[in-house]
């Protein structure tokens, strides 16, 4: 029998009305990712890829077409639903972070877990334990503002993980710190990856997408290629 993939996007379209014009962000996308697969999305400015990330992350839902989630069709959820595949299905890793600026690297991964039902006493254990999976078991009480861009983007990848999500969603991850951080970066989604969490990664670089295992590419609003990465980056030898 075959497995159910995690996500399932078929004939997707997305629309926007502005006045009497209409924009067509997607049109008629469809495409699988199975449980433990690491994929990029990428395209030029105005390909569609953000538009796709905020219906994949449940932010936003298609003007037609259907999106399965585990085989739930999330178009139909209401937003109490939504608000709970966010918190509980999928860890959200984004280019400028969102950290609490005057709370420790800490607190800030103990936030989803203070939404999600976590036991209060189980929340900073959970939360060392993400910090030092990243690198960060030294950076505890250390607020955003004490470090750099990239100890910044570990913290928040503890965070997307620290309600144990189906995927990983992480949108431009490496767009706002220095090329050797943003490869430190890749790693560390790597190793997620072969311990097998599924991994997404929104991007318009190309040599952040050759890290990634599968990619997806879009233009003007249609899949035009979806094909195995078979020029990966060889993460294993790069050091955290």
């Amino acid at each position: 029998m075959t497995p159910q993939p995690l996500i399932k996007i078929q004939n997707i379209a997305k629309v926007y009305q502005t006045g009497e014009i209409q924009v067509r962000a997607l049109d008629n996308v469809s495409f699988k990712i199975n449980r433990g697969e690491f994929v990029a999305i990428m395209g030029p400015s105005g390909s569609g890829k953000s538009t796709l990330m905020h219906i994949i992350g449940a932010l936003d839902k298609p003007t037609s077409g259907q999106y399965l989630l585990e085989g739930k069709n999330v178009e139909k959820l209401n937003e109490d639903e939504l608000a709970e595949i966010r918190n509980q299905k999928i860890g959200f890793v984004f280019q400028f972070y969102n950290l609490l600026p005057r709370t420790s690297a800490l607190k800030n991964v103990m936030i989803p877990m203070m939404y999600g039902g976590i036991a209060k006493e189980d929340r900073a254990r959970k939360a060392r334990s993400y910090l030092a999976m990243v690198g960060l078991q030294n950076r505890l009480e250390h607020t955003p503002g004490q470090l750099s861009g990239g100890q910044q983007q570990r913290v928040a990848i503890a965070r997307a993980l620290s309600m144990n999500p189906s995927i990983i969603l992480a949108d431009e991850p490496t767009g706002n710190i220095a090329s050797k951080q943003a490869i430190e970066i890749m790693k560390i989604l790597d190793q997620l990856n072969r311990k097998g969490r599924t991994i997404v990664v929104i991007t318009h670089e190309n040599e952040i997408a050759e890290c990634t295992k599968r990619i997806i590419f879009l233009r003007d609003g249609h899949l035009e290629k979806d094909k195995p990465n078979k020029k990966r980056r060889n993460l294993t030898k790069i050091a955290l």
